[in-house]
């Protein structure tokens, strides 16, 4: 079955940076589009970015457009948030998350099938 395993969460200080990896498996996700989403205590789970696996295209929230870049190897089969200048209202469980691109507009902001079982980020003032 599809298996997402986040990895690379941790503290940081405001300012600084941090790289998530989501490593995918089960199944081919050359029709794909895959995501990150996170969800901050008592608020509800956000679309972060997300990027198709066919064509590269990629799409940001607003709030991180310039601070965060998504990217993906092929080869790996590996997704990853390089997060930069981070902010203290950054600070949230991130989470990755796949689906499929056929009959679906772009950019999908929702309607992820597969999730995985996210990594918390920590941003310190």
């Amino acid at each position: 079955q599809v298996q997402l395993v986040e990895s690379g969460g941790g503290l940081v200080q405001a300012g600084g940076s941090l790289r998530l990896s989501c490593a995918a498996s089960g199944r081919t996700f050359s029709s794909y589009a895959m995501g990150w989403f996170r969800q901050a205590p008592g608020k509800e789970r956000e679309f972060v970015a997300t990027i198709s696996w066919s064509d590269g295209n990629t799409y940001y929230a607003d709030s991180v457009k310039g601070r965060f870049t998504i990217s993906g190897d092929n080869a790996k089969n590996t997704v990853y948030l390089q997060m930069n200048s981070l902010k203290p209202e950054d600070t949230a469980v991130y989470y990755c998350a796949a689906r499929p691109l056929y009959g679906s507009s772009w950019p999908p902001t929702s309607g992820y099938n597969y999730w995985g079982q996210g990594t918390q980020v920590t941003v310190s003032s």
